[in-house]
């Protein structure tokens, strides 16, 4: 910026700027009778300061030109996000003023992500994030879902006119993730990835249920996998997650897309200790099990040499349970009380 000394020219600069934001291709200004009034006074100033006015007026004056073109190059260029409040092309003086960073948070369910993600990574295992939409293939037939199998009535989710699906779990990223990443495989390699995501069911709300959550899910192969592989990397999350050493243990269960399959429980830490009968010990967190070898055909990994094992649970049920929050709803309703408990 131009460093103007003289008063009038700083009066005469603000005026000039003003115009220009409120007509930006209008250069006749660069005519108007505020520039005629600064070459007036020259002819009047001693001879001392007229060489220093002079070159202040001509600096205006370019200033001025230039703005206008720039204007002009900006009115030229397309809208960036007609969604967004603002573009990069909207004249700063005409952006709202936002919120100093420093009177906000990270949400509680960002915070804990973080926390678990970072968890797997230390583990060995890379991140991919899921997609919140997808189809048919990805959510069913890829994970031995054949079309009509009665098991694809308790993933009872939202379709699109057109067919597309709002997954029900992060498994729809499994195939895809297999398939990427086979030449790892080859290459004497394991497949291991996590897959954070938001997920969507039909659910009817209550403490304890919400239409869109967030899971995450665990894929790892190799050759020589076994249950033993699976229950020793969920434990080694948990008592890194709940900061002490749980107990855990497994029991039978069925998804099409693992076989055998089972639910993962703990033994509540101290913290969520609720009573002394068995039942109030034990806290079912996720569903677990080999990768069915019907699915890694699909992803055209043979099952005779390779096997593995995938988790999927929520973050929400994790977040709950280590916080002792007694409403699953309370993460989505912009209770700023519930929430800088977190802060």
């Amino acid at each position: 910026m131009n460093d103007y000394t003289n008063e009038e020219i700083k009066v005469a600069r603000e005026k000039l700027l003003q115009h220009v934001e409120n007509n930006p291709s209008d250069k006749s200004v660069l005519k108007s009778d505020i520039f005629k009034d600064l070459f007036k006074k020259l002819s009047s100033i001693p001879s001392d300061q007229k060489k220093s006015f002079g070159e202040q007026i001509n600096n205006l004056k370019n200033e001025i030109a230039d703005s206008i073109n720039s204007e002009e190059e900006v009115s030229k260029k397309p809208p960036i996000d007609v969604t967004a409040p603002f573009d990069k092309n909207t004249p700063r003086q005409s952006r709202p003023q936002t919120l100093n960073a420093e009177f906000g948070t990270i949400h509680p369910l960002n915070t804990e992500m973080s926390k678990i993600i970072g968890i797997y990574s230390r583990l060995g295992f890379s991140v991919v994030e899921s997609r919140q939409i997808d189809n048919d293939y990805n959510m069913f037939e890829a994970l031995n879902f054949p079309e009509g199998h009665p098991a694809r009535d308790d993933y009872d989710t939202f379709l699109t006119d057109n067919g597309l699906i709002a997954p029900a779990h992060t498994s729809t990223m499994q195939n895809r993730i297999l398939r990427a990443n086979k030449f790892k495989l080859e290459n004497g390699e394991p497949i291991a990835f996590v897959v954070p995501g938001r997920v969507f069911r039909n659910e009817d709300l209550d403490a304890t249920h919400e239409h869109t959550f967030h899971q995450i899910e665990g894929v790892f192969v190799d050759k020589k996998i076994n249950v033993g592989n699976l229950i020793a990397v969920l434990n080694e999350f948990m008592n890194n997650y709940f900061g002490e050493n749980v107990s855990t243990k497994i029991q039978p269960f069925y998804f099409p897309f693992t076989e055998p399959s089972f639910e993962f429980a703990i033994e509540r830490p101290q913290s969520l200790k609720k009573g002394n009968a068995e039942a109030d010990n034990w806290l079912e967190l996720l569903g677990c099990g080999m990768i069915h070898p019907e699915v890694l055909k699909q992803a055209e990994i043979d099952p005779a040499i390779y096997t593995g094992f995938a988790w999927g649970g929520g973050i929400e049920r994790l977040v709950l349970m280590k916080n002792s929050i007694e409403d699953i709803r309370h993460f989505e309703s912009g209770n700023l009380d519930f929430l800088r408990q977190f802060s």
